[in-house]
């Protein structure tokens, strides 16, 4: 590392923070609209309905296997618009940034900001720096918003999910959580855990290509069981999954049975869980294993006659049990 640091002159409004700009984000952002260094960055549009989402990152330790901060703001923001069958368009990117900050790290993750932001197709066009007194961050904290077309006949809600859906994923869940709490505390030596973290604005489009989507959500913090939870309460019906064909990685499940952890409550950063007509699944699946980010993906379950709201889940020993919203917070961190 060279030994040029953040100090709170760089957030102070002045010529270093003009070099700061200048020097290290513009150049690594790769964005002509940036460098108007205007308060608002002005672009036309007509496209009718968008969706904007808003979000903060706070993941520690900053590099993980897998991916980064940088990563994980381009990729959850896209991701949240996907959810909502948006097509990403632009986002904005706040750094807070924590007095001595190696510049090497903030390099790092705006090379990787900037590398994802052209990966998912979405142009980096406003931010804002600040810098905070050193002890009052965990060395940078990014906050994004985004902005994504919804284009007519694609558009889809948390509480689309009807009856008859079968519900699926794109793949092994929990594999972010792990990865990220193994790398933080080295619980595990010589693991190859590693977080799914990856955009899926392309993986949707391909799937609502294929056939109609009712439902998507990305099961983050809370792990697939919130999403679940959430997605059977907003459309107020009854979801039934299989244990068995919930796809976890044996790395992941051992880890978590160490740890007294169920994977169902992990977070990911590279899933999403949909429902489907059942006479469109066949085809979304096909889509899903040709893509990517869905080369895994599986049905877990469907949508039955039962208690709306509620969540239940056939065990690997032929019975039922709830599955409950988490409680409270078992990873700090991880997004």
């Amino acid at each position: 590392m060279s030994g040029k640091f953040i100090t709170m002159a760089h957030g102070g409004g002045g010529t270093r923070m003009q070099e700061l700009l200048r020097q290290t984000v513009f150049p690594l952002l790769d964005e002509d609209l940036l460098l108007d260094q205007e308060d608002a960055a002005a672009f036309s549009v007509d496209i009718g309905r968008v969706a904007l989402t808003t979000d903060s990152y706070v993941v520690k330790p900053l590099f993980f296997p897998g991916g980064d901060i940088g990563k994980l703001a381009v990729c959850g923001t896209v991701n949240d618009l996907a959810m909502r069958g948006g097509e990403p368009l632009y986002i904005t990117l706040g750094l807070i940034l924590e007095e001595g900050l190696h510049l090497d790290v903030l390099e790092r993750i705006l090379s990787s900001v900037g590398f994802w932001a052209k990966e998912a197709g979405v142009r980096v066009v406003a931010g804002d720096t600040k810098v905070v007194e050193r002890g009052m961050a965990d060395g940078i904290y990014i906050n994004t918003s985004g902005v994504g077309q919804l284009r007519s006949g694609r558009e889809v809600s948390i509480a689309g999910a009807t009856d008859g859906d079968v519900l699926m994923v794109n793949g092994f869940i929990g594999d972010h959580g792990m990865a990220v709490l193994n790398e933080r505390e080295g619980l595990f030596t010589n693991s190859d855990l590693t977080s799914d973290c990856a955009p899926l604005s392309g993986l949707v489009r391909a799937m609502q290509e294929a056939g109609e989507v009712h439902s998507l959500r990305d099961p983050t913090r809370g792990g697939l069981a919130a999403a679940l939870k959430e997605m059977a309460r907003a459309s107020s019906c009854a979801f039934e999954i299989d244990e068995g064909s919930v796809p976890i990685r044996e790395r992941v499940l051992a880890a978590c049975e160490m740890l007294g952890l169920d994977p169902l409550y992990v977070a990911n950063e590279g899933k999403l869980l949909a429902a489907v007509p059942e006479r469109d699944a066949g085809a979304v699946l096909e889509a899903m294993r040709a893509n990517p980010r869905g080369k895994e993906a599986g049905i877990i379950g469907r949508i039955i006659e039962g208690r709306r709201g509620e969540v239940s889940m056939i065990t690997s020993l032929g019975s039922h049990r709830l599955v409950r919203a988490p409680s409270g917070e078992q990873l700090p961190r991880i997004c």
